[in-house]
């Protein structure tokens, strides 16, 4: 009997589970919602701008050690028998470190300094410093960009760094360390300065021949080489390998054994193909969260346009890792919650139902083929196909009589048909599509998401018994590094979670969907290709 540990990082919260390696079954569990939040409308008293989403680090000190904590007492396990854990983590999320290995935002004279602060994936402060890196490659006529979509995102880490550097310079002088926070947590685990091939390789431009692109960053920014060679360099692990023994203080800390292995951090939606088992070529992943992930794997290298990026041996060793996103998912649902109409809100109170669930009723019984209303999903500007940050949603076919849900599920089929974009960029470039594995916690709560994503695509979609895909992939990574199976591969063989419902897509839905994703395409190239500044609140240079 031997046991792991995944912990998980995602956008509000936290999560740990100890998990069976012999099953996967989880054993204990614990979920924290950061005690900070995210920081987005004010940092001491003053008013941060409308693009920008930060953390502080301590929420995840103290999701790590309270959560660990509490699953091994909770569950009473014999502590020798923990052999791994591994780290999943929102991404691309970045932290500024001082000499001591500190977050600068600990410092007392950093602690209302916006750009000290942990930027969360979903901050989009620097896409000027990503046009500025699409520029320089376009200018050089070079294809360092072949790989990455021909695009550069915004919630990168380099165009992280770069925003710094334009807007603090002074804090990027007392950055002696600059990371994923990934790559920090797992740093704090092993007490080494140490990165992921996964973190790096898909929002740092490495790669495991070359490391850096220098060449690329010298184009962009004469002293973004430097900078990157100062802060950012350290050994790189590569997933299924160990990054280490835990170090002692965590040892004492929680009452574990020095031969506890430590895994790399991986992409938490990366880690949530290995919970949902899709390992093999013509599965196709969206991790359905507040955003969503969409992952492939295949065992070639296709450099597809706008997506956003592929990475060898970042998800399962021997194959390369496609990703492409979706910015607003769940972030759209709960926007839309949050405008429903008081008769509405006051009449989900009375069914005794969360408001999302009573519009998820309301919105089921409307027939699709009634269905005039198409959104462009850009609440929080599109990171693919489009990569821009600044694009905005919009809302199409209002009436006086339109109910507000049908506006409702017009939300959700746009997040249905931003994945068909992405998807019919694989299938358009040699990665065929045959069935969706549809991951993360939304899918199983929403029904009607999934019969919705079935038609709109017109494959299958596979739905998991669990909502911890990404922590049960965490945990598999800890179980691999820790020698309970001899492959990673094995490992997602012998853990992955049980199927909870397969939905088949019904042909006469598909049809009328065609139909509304061809005004939702139109529309798309219209104001995300054709007139994108219509579509901006600001304007840019």
């Amino acid at each position: 009997m031997s046991y792991s540990i995944g912990i998980d990082y995602g956008t509000a919260s936290g999560r740990v589970i100890l998990v069976n390696t012999s099953d996967g079954k989880i054993v204990s569990s614990y979920e924290e919602t950061y005690q900070h939040g995210t920081i987005a409308e004010e940092l001491g008293g003053e008013t941060l701008p409308h693009n920008y989403f930060l953390q502080h680090a301590g929420d995840y000190h103290h999701v790590l050690e309270n959560g660990v904590k509490h699953v091994l007492e909770e569950s009473q396990i014999n502590k020798d028998e923990v052999v791994g854990i591994g780290v999943d983590f929102t991404s691309c999320t970045v932290v500024f470190l001082d000499e001591n290995f500190r977050p600068l935002h600990m410092n007392e004279d950093l602690s209302h300094h916006p750009h000290a602060y942990v930027k969360l994936w979903k901050h989009h402060g620097a896409q000027d410093e990503a046009t500025q890196m699409v520029e320089a490659n376009e200018k050089a006529n070079q294809n360092w960009l072949d790989y990455y979509g021909h695009s550069v995102n915004s919630e990168w880490m380099i165009p992280k760094i770069l925003e710094v550097k334009h807007k603090a310079p002074e804090l990027l002088e007392r950055a002696h360390y600059i990371m994923e926070a990934g790559d920090y947590m797992t740093s704090l685990l092993v007490n080494q300065n140490i990165r992921s091939n996964c973190g790096i390789g898909f929002k740092g431009f490495y790669d495991e021949v070359n490391g850096f692109n220098y060449d690329f960053f010298e184009t962009v920014d004469p002293e973004l080489p430097q900078i990157v060679k100062d802060k950012c360099e350290a050994p790189v692990i590569q997933i299924g390998d160990s990054a280490g023994s835990l170090s002692e203080y965590y040892q004492n800390l929680w009452g574990l054994s020095s031969n506890v292995q430590i895994s790399p951090y991986m992409i938490d939606a990366h880690s949530g193909v290995l919970g949902a088992g899709a390992i093999e070529k013509g599965e196709f992943t969206p991790v359905i969260g507040t955003s969503t992930c969409h992952l492939m794997l295949d065992p070639k290298q296709e450099p597809i346009p706008s997506i956003t990026g592929s990475v060898k041996d970042a998800i399962i060793p021997g194959l390369y890792a496609y990703e492409a996103g979706q910015a607003a998912v769940g972030d759209l649902f709960s926007y839309s919650e949050r405008m429903a109409p008081q008769h509405i809100v006051e009449e989900a109170a009375k069914q005794d139902k969360s408001v999302l669930e009573y519009l998820e009723t309301l919105a089921s019984q409307i027939p699709v083929e009634d269905q005039h209303v198409v959104v462009l999903d850009w609440h929080n500007g599109n990171r693919s196909i489009l990569s821009d940050s600044h694009l905005t949603g919009s809302v199409f076919g209002l009436t006086l009589q339109t109910p507000f849900e049908m506006v409702h599920r017009a939300y959700l089929e746009s997040t249905a048909f931003g994945t068909k974009m992405i998807m019919k960029q694989f299938e358009d470039n040699d990665i065929p599509v045959h069935t969706v594995y549809a991951s993360g916690g939304i899918p199983k709560k929403s029904q009607l998401l999934v019969d919705i994503y079935a038609n709109v695509l017109n494959k299958k979609v596979v739905v998991l018994e669990s909502s911890n895909a990404t922590a049960l992939g965490a945990a598999m990574l800890g179980a691999n590094v820790g020698g309970a199976y001899d492959t990673l591969r094995e490992t997602v063989q012998h853990m992955k979670q049980p199927v909870y419902y397969e939905k088949q897509p019904d042909p006469e839905k598909v049809k009328h969907y065609e139909k509304l994703f061809d005004k939702y395409q139109k529309l798309h190239d219209l104001l995300g290709r054709e007139h994108p500044e219509l579509s901006y609140i600001h304007e840019t240079e």
